[in-house]
């Protein structure tokens, strides 16, 4: 049996603003620090890790470092990380104060029989294991839960959610994604982004997937696992994707946008927002790197 060529995709979020130059080569190098681990003979999960890990460190993006806040002034972050051969995963909620949520996610799926670590008990998980910190960026707000209630956005303009997807050389595939959340969120909530099956899922049988977008809709069709029963079907991936997206868009009026890759390298890049930062690299050429895709 050939081996399909180790593969890379990554996306910065979807929405309604454009991609800046510096995010599109940010994006760009993000790519080539996960292709680098594919080239090399490394494994899936830990590309995706690194290259969401890349973009989560350089605040250009709502993840990590860049992370917006709730309505109470605080930043809280969700990631996950899933890899296709054993099903394994791992994701965190709500975390506070640290660069990389995507590797907390990664050592709740390698350091614990658990899935889902959540608030203060995932951030002293993430200490235990000496993560990298920084001094979260703190707006406190004195406002009463009514006033928060009364100034939720049920739209955003800005998603943000960071993510990647990757097939290495052993045709595993993996699939991960971290965020910040939506604009105007209530204190303790939680999109997507760690939900798997919703933001992130992947399986050799099928595909990998991650997500970006509006979480509320994409958590109440599951968005990312119901790609990969498309894919199972035997759908190429452009077609499962844009089944879903529609769906998403018809029953619920949602927004979103997808990476979708396959065990035999076949991919797609798709979105009903007006625009999706993100990219992909096979170690041909350059990285490719669009802000908008068909």
């Amino acid at each position: 049996m050939i081996r399909p060529r180790p593969l890379i995709l990554a996306h910065g979020g979807a929405g309604r603003r454009a991609m800046t130059p510096r995010q599109a080569s940010c994006l760009a190098d993000a790519l080539a620090t996960g292709y680098a681990i594919l080239q090399h003979g490394g494994p899936a999960v830990l590309a995706v890790e690194s290259t969401i890990g890349f973009l989560e460190q350089s605040g250009l993006f709502n993840a990590g470092r860049g992370a917006k806040r709730q309505l109470d002034g605080v930043q809280r972050m969700d990631a996950s990380i899933m890899e296709g051969a054993a099903l394994r995963a791992g994701a965190v909620a709500s975390i506070e104060g640290f660069v990389h949520p995507i590797t907390a996610a990664r050592l709740v799926m390698e350091e614990t029989d658990h899935v889902l670590l959540a608030g203060p008990w995932a951030s002293r998980f993430a200490r235990h294991f000496r993560l990298e910190r920084f001094r979260a960026s703190r707006d406190p707000r004195r406002l009463s839960y009514g006033r928060m209630l009364s100034q939720r956005s049920r739209r955003s303009d800005r998603h943000g959610t960071v993510g990647a997807v990757a097939l290495d050389r052993s045709r595993t595939v993996a699939a991960g994604a971290s965020t910040g959340g939506i604009d105007s969120m209530l204190p303790g909530r939680i999109g997507d982004t760690p939900l798997i099956g919703c933001g992130v899922y992947a399986d050799n049988r099928s595909g990998a997937v991650s997500m970006t977008g509006q979480g509320e809709g994409i958590i109440r069709l599951a968005v990312a696992k119901t790609i990969c029963e498309r894919l199972a079907e035997g759908r190429s991936p452009s077609v499962a994707a844009k089944m879903v997206l529609r769906l998403l868009v018809s029953r619920i009026d949602g927004a979103a946008g997808t990476l979708v890759m396959t065990p035999d390298g076949r991919f797609a890049i798709a979105h009903v927002t007006s625009h999706m930062a993100a990219g992909w690299w096979n170690g041909s050429a350059k990285p490719i790197v669009r802000g908008r895709w068909k």
